[in-house]
């Protein structure tokens, strides 16, 4: 998080369910926020690259790609 530009939030959250995000990742709320926040980002992305599962037509070399001879 260096150098990011922090934003103070207000929010109302339930206390139970913060006491358990904190228990289960053992950091500050700041960083349980923060890791939760993450974890929708990436979230988001996965269903964007399986919305794309089926529609690329890649051709690739395998054993060129990781650098194998041919056998």
């Amino acid at each position: 998080m260096a150098k990011d530009k922090i934003k103070r939030i207000t929010a109302n959250i339930p206390e139970d369910l913060l006491k358990d995000a904190t228990n289960v990742t053992g950091a500050s709320l700041t960083e349980t926020l923060i890791q939760g926040l993450k974890l929708i980002k990436r979230g988001a992305a996965f269903e964007k690259a399986q919305a794309l599962k089926g529609k690329l037509d890649i051709k690739i070399d395998l054993d060129v790609s990781r650098e194998r001879p041919n056998r």
